[in-house]
């Protein structure tokens, strides 16, 4: 039988890992969470000071790069990295690391290759349109800049980071601007996904409305 795939797009703050993570265990689907795969690299470029303009540079880390995703975590390079690759630093960073062609291709190219053999539901910017176009099912999560700016300042905040929310504000304004405007495989909507907007929804609620979906 072929394997199911589900692809949930959308800009940050949208409430993509969250209602992906729930999805994958009502389903028994493996998880993909594609943006940790690209914050492990942007941590390790930031540790070893490499300046991403130089791609040679870059191309040169990520063949000595290892990454894995076990259940909610991910290891690079054998170690935990969890909780490192979600702080305000590589936050503002990755974007910047994204957008590097070498970078996106090796990545799709893992993500690829768990797809095709296992049922999923891989969330992230351009997986309906680049990463997986023929998925099962596609949607595009979204929500207004404020939703979106409220819900990761609290999750900084609960994790001891000093910020405010017009600074987290800015930060996801950018981000957008750099994940929408990126040469190599933006972040859009695709044509045949399904627009679910979160705005002021409660995580449950838009579980249960994708979950109609898939029926």
């Amino acid at each position: 039988m072929k394997n199911i795939s589900i692809a949930l797009d959308g800009p940050a703050g949208a409430g993509k890992s969250t209602i992906a993570k729930i999805i994958a265990k009502h389903k028994n689907l493996t998880y993909i969470d594609t943006g940790a795969m690209y914050r492990a690299i942007a941590l390790k470029i930031l540790r070893k000071g490499i300046d991403v303009n130089k791609e040679k540079s870059v191309q040169d880390i990520l063949l000595v790069s290892n990454i894995d995703l076990e259940g909610n975590d991910i290891f690079l390079d054998g170690n935990l990295v969890t909780e490192e690759i979600r702080t305000p630093k590589v936050n503002n960073f990755v974007s910047h690391v994204a957008k590097i062609s070498s970078v996106r291709m090796k990545m799709v190219e893992l993500q690829r290759n768990i797809a095709a053999n296992k049922n999923v539901i891989m969330d992230g910017r351009d997986i309906g349109t680049y990463v997986i176009p023929n998925a099962t099912y596609k949607f595009y999560l979204t929500a207004s800049i404020e939703e979106r700016a409220k819900r990761r300042f609290v999750e900084l905040r609960d994790k001891g980071f000093d910020t405010t929310l017009e600074i987290v504000k800015e930060e996801i304004k950018n981000r957008d601007k750099m994940d929408t405007e990126r040469e190599f495989a933006p972040l859009k909507k695709a044509e045949d996904a399904i627009e679910v907007d979160t705005t002021g929804k409660y995580i449950q609620d838009v579980v249960n409305e994708i979950l109609q979906y898939l029926k």
